[in-house]
């Protein structure tokens, strides 16, 4: 588990795609996507990060992405 400083901004998603809509992260001209949070935040997340996690039945769970002051990912992970 990340640590989380002061300064670092958390975002949390529920991602609920069948692998139909996941083949899209595979698509080498594709290289973010852009999801809302949970919070209303529109956010733009690279595919690398999301494909790890994509299975034979697509992709399900509550995820965090946790984001330094830089705007750089410390972190990307399924929660449940």
């Amino acid at each position: 588990m990340t640590s989380i400083s002061p300064t670092d901004s958390v975002f949390y998603f529920s991602i609920n795609a069948p692998y139909t809509q996941c083949e899209v992260l595979y698509v080498p001209s594709m290289q973010d996507v852009v999801m809302v949070s949970e919070s209303g935040l529109r956010v733009q997340v690279p595919t690398s990060r999301l494909r790890q996690f994509v299975t034979s039945s697509g992709i399900k769970g509550r995820f965090r992405m946790v984001v330094d002051a830089s705007k750089k990912i410390k972190s990307f992970e399924r929660l449940a």
